[in-house]
């Protein structure tokens, strides 16, 4: 089985997955403000969701929402790099 965002996607709405993306969402914004760039793994770190593809469907998320965009797309999805997307270039 291998990883869909729109198999996972639903769950990002369910309560738990908000509690989660707003976990990740708050590391990652931590992670560029003191790197400008971030793994995969660190944004999710400490975030317990029992399931790896929900970890990467909470970082699809941030990037259909336009807060993160991957910089070197086409490598295992822990190894992706992440710099702020459109929506947060201004704050940070």
């Amino acid at each position: 089985m291998s990883y869909s965002y729109a198999e996972e996607r639903p769950w990002l709405f369910t309560e738990a997955g908000q509690v989660a993306l707003l976990k990740v969402r708050d590391n990652a914004h931590r992670l560029l403000k003191r790197a400008g760039a971030f793994k995969t793994f660190k944004a999710t770190a400490g975030v317990s969701v029992g399931d790896s593809f929900k970890l990467l469907s909470l970082i699809d998320r941030l990037v259909e929402l336009d807060e993160l965009r991957c910089v070197n797309k086409g490598v295992a999805g822990q190894d992706e790099v992440y710099v702020a997307g459109s929506k947060w270039s201004e704050e940070l």
